[in-house]
């Protein structure tokens, strides 16, 4: 989508965009721009959880040992070159 800059340096952001950044007035914004050149607009403050957020500490899995430990038994190999 394409947008024009006024003479007084602003834009309009689109619709879509402000509903799915949850957008309103008032809303602090964050410009950059990363290593590509690209324009990059994040809203201040905590951003909404995604999939991965959520996921996180949802499994209950009980386990005594060390994280390593756990890791050799997923992987079912171990330091042992044997």
């Amino acid at each position: 989508m394409e947008t024009t800059l006024t003479r007084k340096g602003q834009v309009t952001i689109p619709k879509h965009i402000r509903d799915s950044l949850s957008l309103e007035p008032g809303c602090k914004l964050i410009f950059d721009v990363n290593n590509e050149g690209e324009l990059v607009l994040r809203r201040e403050g905590p951003r909404r959880p995604d999939r991965f957020d959520r996921a996180v500490g949802a499994a209950e899995i009980k386990w005594e040992g060390t994280t390593d430990e756990y890791m050799e038994f997923l992987r079912d190999y171990s330091d042992d070159p044997a």
